[in-house]
């Protein structure tokens, strides 16, 4: 898969851009250099891939803007060999972040076309992770507790199924609101305990039930 010099430099501005826009992590934003975005995307849209832009990428669903993304995965605190759980998949993109960040990923997507997709290139591109299809608002009981969990999409409210997941001490990172704009909340497990932070507000796609 092609990933020219050109593509290279183009992604490194991208990256010095979004480092002045944001207190982001560096190990996250050296994470989104490696990471060949242009992949991720139809290649409609090819020219614009280093772009602080979200693109659709099929079942009325969309690639996240770079800001986003390294704004929800600065929030997360990752550290190698932590258990993440993301819902949403979508194209793979922000899967393939958590995977250069160290973590043992597990990754849901309620869309088939999309799970396929993404589980082609994440393969292609020599990424580890489990992919599942399925109902992302249940997430993966069977393999909780999770160190941290990630949510792409916007909850109308916080989903506590996915708290019950998390592991004491644990993070959870997720857009919560029913409107065009959503408020993104870091919510952090004390024992029974939980602590939660607003950074502000995003746009993201609603989270919806079932599989399709």
């Amino acid at each position: 898969m092609m990933d020219t010099i050109q593509q290279q430099g183009l992604r490194r501005r991208l990256v010095q851009q979004l480092a002045k826009k944001g207190s982001f992590d560096p190990i996250v934003l050296d994470a989104m250099i490696r990471v060949p975005r242009h992949l991720f995307i139809e290649q409609s849209f090819l020219r614009y891939a280093y772009k602080d832009m979200a693109f659709p990428i099929g079942a009325n669903q969309t690639i996240s803007q770079p800001f986003t993304v390294a704004a929800q995965t600065s929030l997360l605190d990752i550290a190698p060999k932590m258990k993440v759980l993301e819902i949403g998949t979508g194209s793979g993109y922000q899967s393939a972040i958590l995977c250069e960040l160290g973590a043992e990923v597990y990754s849901v997507e309620r869309h088939l076309s999309l799970h396929e997709n993404a589980k082609q290139r994440l393969t292609e591109l020599g990424y580890k992770l489990r992919l599942y299809y399925s109902d992302g608002n249940i997430g993966i009981p069977t393999i909780a507790p999770f160190d941290r969990i990630i949510v792409t999409a916007a909850a109308p409210e916080v989903p506590n199924l996915l708290l019950n997941q998390l592991s004491d001490g644990g993070v959870m990172v997720v857009p919560v609101g029913a409107g065009a704009k959503q408020e993104m909340l870091k919510i952090r497990r004390i024992g029974s305990e939980f602590k939660i932070d607003n950074y502000g507000t995003f746009a993201f796609v609603p989270m919806l039930r079932g599989r399709e």
